[in-house]
């Protein structure tokens, strides 16, 4: 039997999309949702190109952290909280270990689901279909 979708993913990536320069985005690691006491919750480590790179200069990005939760049931239901904030300016590099750390702090087994600025385009495009 197929696992049903998160009700929030959806809404969660559209939202990221809507907050931070989508053509920037590098890589986007989506943790899988937790359900617990009616609500539904996930976190996404984000890393964004730098508008302008120097030549002969490391590649820095910045990480953010994005959060949501929904509540499920009782009497917030529907109720929606969600926030974006930048944590780091640091290498490529670095992306993977704050990755790890989520990882490790979660006890999770499950690896995030890593998309790119093109994936996270045609998950929330309106079109069911890309266009080629």
């Amino acid at each position: 039997m197929k696992k049903a979708p998160p009700e929030g993913r959806e809404r969660f990536l559209r939202e990221i999309a809507a907050q931070l320069p989508v053509d920037r985005i590098e890589e986007l690691h989506l943790f899988a949702s937790i359900r617990q006491g009616g609500n539904e919750s996930a976190i996404a480590v984000v890393a964004l190109r730098p508008e302008l790179t120097e030549e002969g200069s490391e590649a820095r990005r910045t990480v953010y952290r994005a959060r949501y939760r929904l509540a499920l049931k009782g009497t917030e239901r529907g109720k929606w909280e969600m926030d974006i904030t930048e944590e780091a300016d640091a290498p490529t590099v670095t992306v993977d270990e704050v990755v790890r750390g989520v990882l490790l702090r979660a006890g999770d087994e499950e690896e995030p689901e890593r998309l790119s600025a093109a994936d996270l385009r045609a998950i929330v495009a309106d079109e069911p279909w890309a266009s080629t």
